[in-house]
């Protein structure tokens, strides 16, 4: 991920990486044109230096030799001196080459001119320092005319050597030029794409945001390319934006399901009439039938108390599967005196498993729907069996019938969600409690999310519901 402050950073490095260069080859290209120049001035000055001490040290010595004394000897020694380090100063300085052999051999034929001239004055011989004095002279005019002749030469090159050097600093000039234009034009495309960068994704954001505000919850989520401190944001946006839509349907489903439990509440709170008076006169009739020695009918009437008494009680109270199984039996107990030998039951209970927590009325409304739709119809044989065990860390409840067994559209409609059904007030799917199959789902879901109920049937050959919870006691 590259931060914004690294894009800044390397954008404005780059820049000056640019101007620096550009500044460089621009110093390079003058200060080659200014060495070029300071070599070609040394080397016409050392020329012109070297005519006019070899002219100096000449008429030094003419005049030592008109009048031979000691200070003339001396100016002329002088200025010999001084044509020797001129000469030497040549020769480290120029180029190695054929016109400075020359010229450097004209000068040392001019000085040894100038000793001779001075022995043979020594000597007092005319003849031989007259002879040597005039070679001197023709020595110093050659001189005069080799060193406008290296002049003429040394303007010659450093005028080609100067329209070059011009052509060079015009051509950095213009590859300056054009590299600058291309900053200029990069600068501003990375300024537009990098406000884009910054602009649209805080666009995105906003209207997703007030998508939100407006209760908007479902719509895209914010899309960015680069990953930068942007793309973190965005990502965290649509992160909690989908824990929002997750809370507000945790809230909904909450929702639903608290009013489906107060209208079943307040369903069977209509049932309630009066129920002491009605437990009172059902005990007054099951002692009475005892005491007139009907027991049967004593025993079948305390088994409908029991059940009326456990049926009107509060539906988000919580009860153990020891409580479940009672009832059932209570109900299995009426229910046997209406089919007789019809019908037969029986159970397989783990005692480990009876102190596990679960909804009041969860295994009643599924033995209805037993005897109701799955053995009603039948006329002898029909069995039905209660399963409680323990596996892999789950209590399982099995129930199961051997009935006529429904197909699996008829399945997918019992467990379909109340809100596609209708109200629950207004359409009965059991026998005595009104509560639905998908109700008690609802209930077992709401009591804890680890809770499931499925329905495993086929037609002719029964239906097992299973119901699976979690240990907890």
């Amino acid at each position: 991920m590259i931060k914004i402050r690294t894009k800044l950073l390397l954008y404005f490095a780059a820049i000056l990486l640019l101007v620096i260069g550009i500044f460089l080859v621009r110093e390079q290209s003058s200060q080659t044109m200014i060495n070029l120049h300071d070599e070609s001035s040394d080397q016409y000055f050392l020329l012109n230096e070297i005519t006019n001490v070899t002219d100096q040290t000449y008429q030094s010595l003419r005049i030592y030799v008109h009048e031979p004394i000691p200070r003339n000897l001396n100016a002329y020694l002088e200025d010999k001196q001084e044509l020797l380090a001129l000469q030497e100063h040549f020769e480290v300085q120029t180029e190695e080459g054929l016109a400075k052999k020359n010229y450097l051999h004209m000068l040392t034929s001019f000085v040894e001119l100038t000793e001779q001239t001075v022995e043979g004055i020594d000597q007092e011989d005319v003849e031989q320092y007259s002879y040597y004095l005039n070679e001197a002279d023709n020595t110093a005019t050659y001189i005069h005319e080799k060193t406008l002749e290296l002049i003429n030469h040394d303007l010659t090159v450093y005028r080609d050597l100067i329209s070059l050097e011009n052509q060079k600093v015009q051509y950095t000039k213009h590859m300056g030029t054009s590299i600058f234009i291309s900053m200029v034009i990069l600068s501003v495309l990375f300024a537009i794409w990098f406000s884009n960068s910054i602009t649209k994704p805080i666009d995105r954001l906003t209207s997703a945001a007030k998508e939100i505000s407006a209760g908007n919850y479902a719509g895209d989520d914010v899309v960015v390319s680069q990953k930068d401190e942007l793309w973190i944001l965005t990502k965290t946006f649509n992160k909690m934006k989908q824990n929002i839509l997750q809370s507000v349907s945790e809230m909904k489903e909450k929702a639903r399901l608290a009013q489906l439990l107060k209208e079943m509440e307040l369903k069977s709170l209509q049932n309630q009439i009066n129920p002491h008076f009605l437990f009172n006169t059902l005990n007054t009739i099951s002692k009475t039938s005892y005491i007139e020695g009907a027991e049967r009918t004593s025993d079948l009437i305390s088994s409908v108390s029991a059940l009326l008494r456990y049926n009107i009680g509060s539906l988000d109270r919580e009860t153990v599967i020891r409580d479940e199984v009672d009832v059932v039996k209570e109900y299995f107990f009426i229910q046997k005196t209406r089919f007789g030998d019809r019908v037969s039951f029986s159970q397989h209970i783990d005692d480990d498993c009876l102190l596990i927590s679960l909804p009041r009325l969860t295994l009643q409304p599924i033995i209805e729907n037993a005897f109701m739709h799955g053995i009603e119809e039948m006329a002898e044989g029909a069995e039905i069996e209660l399963n409680i065990y323990q596996k892999d860390g789950l209590v399982y409840i099995d129930i199961t019938d051997n009935g006529v067994g429904m197909d699996q559209e008829t399945v997918d409609r019992l467990l379909q969600s109340d809100q596609d059904k209708g109200s629950p007030s207004s359409k009965r799917s059991g026998h005595s409690t009104g509560i639905g199959m998908r109700n008690v789902k609802d209930r077992l879901q709401l009591f804890d999310k680890e809770c499931q109920l499925s329905i495993i049937s086929e037609l002719g050959k029964g239906t097992t519901v299973r119901i699976q919870l979690p240990k907890r006691k």
